[in-house]
């Protein structure tokens, strides 16, 4: 009874998050992932939202930041995802950060005890078969080049794209703690932290600048000459694309000293710049070079990354790297509940859509998930309000942006309607975060009694 039954395909964070709304609701579920019969360029494992990039979910701030206040919903909304994400979580300042390998290892053992999930390890090579009436394609933005093709073919336009990097990892042990020094920024502690989460490696201001002059003088990735007009995503540029942007670029951006007091200093406490490192699993044994994206040969970050006071015998665990993201043109390509136009059948979820980020890969594929049940189930479809985190990022990726100029996006408070009050500063961010909230419990009550 495959009108029954929901396809998803893809297991990352989007499609994970998918699978499980949908299953919750007592409707069957099939999870298509083609790892590890067939492998990505960037993923490692076989596992279920596999955490590539960077193992932070970013701010947990629900009260004064927008991807804090897209947490809270989440969670609010029976998310996977962020059950698992704080079940793993790591000690990150205000930020929430997991140890990758246990987040991935419960969602995937979270999903296939799910009674209404089965997981399938096969590719879905081109369009899904015309008998699946509801598929989610979560396919992510290293999509198969079968599948990718299929859907230029339907859209009759190109995919957009553009570069993503990977950060290094250092072993812990590796580093010099009589150079480095424990303190979260302004010492804020965050969720599971104590205010000192982050290993700090300060840089005078001669060191600085002539870590700048190696970062643009090394040698970096050639690109392939089809990668050669893609650009990349202003939120993750690469550390050394950052520096030749200008010689003070890096100190007000990843290497800002502002909130930090090096211990170790004897005449200078506040350095000139500083590299942050962060915890990247719960041993505490791995940390990774926050900020640090990098498309330089793996030879040239050895050599570079090793200029870094603290870093000067560092051991990498794994080193920093590039890929080339796709994604489609959401706001010309689906409706308001993520369907293809073309295709109706087909509905689209995570950063395959535009939406850039772990958290709101996730809550695309939640909403995606929670649509296609109702669809099956025969219930109305209530899209959440504008006004709240979930309900901005879906207006912005369907109907909200301009198409014309249309590019990955994080969650931000400019996607929001502006509040009904004079105010400014932290003031004018809880009247966000508030008025969101208060709207969002009020959806997601009607959408339950609906179910």
């Amino acid at each position: 009874m495959t009108h029954k039954t929901v396809h998803i395909i893809g297991a990352g964070m989007a499609g994970s998050e998918a699978a499980w709304q949908a299953a919750e609701t007592g409707i069957k579920v099939v999870l298509h992932e083609m790892r590890p019969v067939k492998k990505t360029e960037a993923h490692q494992t076989d596992k279920c939202a596999e955490l590539v990039c960077s193992n932070s979910f970013r701010s947990d701030d629900a009260e004064y930041n927008a991807v804090g206040l897209l947490h809270e919903e989440m969670r609010r909304a029976g998310s996977l995802i962020m059950r698992c994400g704080d079940a793993s979580k790591v000690p990150a300042g205000s930020a929430l950060a997991v140890d990758r390998e246990a987040f991935s290892e419960m969602v995937t053992k979270e999903l296939h005890n799910h009674p209404n999930i089965t997981l399938d390890r096969n590719e879905v090579a081109g369009l899904p078969p015309a008998e699946w009436e509801n598929v989610i394609v979560a396919t992510g933005p290293l999509t198969s080049p079968a599948l990718t093709d299929a859907i230029r073919k339907l859209t009759n336009e190109d995919h957009l794209a553009f570069f993503d990097a990977i950060a290094p990892i250092v072993f812990k042990e590796s580093i010099d703690m009589s150079k480095a020094w424990f303190q979260s920024r302004y010492d804020k502690p965050g969720p599971g932290g104590t205010g000192k989460d982050y290993i700090n490696c300060p840089m005078e201001k001669d060191e600085y600048y002539a870590f700048v002059d190696a970062l643009i003088a090394g040698e970096k990735t050639e690109f392939k000459e089809w990668e050669k007009n893609t650009p990349y995503f202003e939120g993750c540029l690469p550390i050394e694309v950052m520096a030749e942007r200008g010689p003070n670029t890096l100190r007000f951006g990843p290497m800002k000293a502002i909130g930090l007091i090096n211990p170790n200093a004897t005449t200078f406490p506040r350095p000139w710049a500083v590299v942050q490192l962060r915890q990247d699993n719960a041993l505490g044994t791995l940390y990774n070079i926050v900020g640090f994206q990098t498309k330089l040969k793996y030879g040239e970050q050895t050599r570079i990354f090793k200029m870094i006071p603290g870093l000067e015998n560092a051991e990498f665990a794994r080193l920093g790297g590039i890929h080339r993201n796709t994604f489609i043109n959401s706001p010309k390509l689906l409706d308001a509940t993520l369907r293809m136009k073309a295709m109706p059948r087909l509905r689209f979820a995570g950063q395959m859509t535009g939406c850039e980020g772990y958290i709101e890969s996730a809550t695309v594929g939640l909403l995606a998930g929670r649509f296609a049940a109702a669809q099956v189930l025969g219930q109305d479809i209530t899209t959440p309000p504008v006004t709240t985190a979930m309900g901005a990022l879906l207006n912005h990726i369907t109907t909200g942006a301009n198409a014309e100029t249309f590019q990955p996006m994080n969650i931000n408070f400019g996607l929001f309607p502006p509040p009904d009050v004079d105010i400014s500063g932290r003031e004018r961010k809880k009247a966000y975060t508030s008025r969101a909230l208060a709207d969002f419990d009020g959806w997601i009550k009607e959408w339950k009694k609906a179910a």
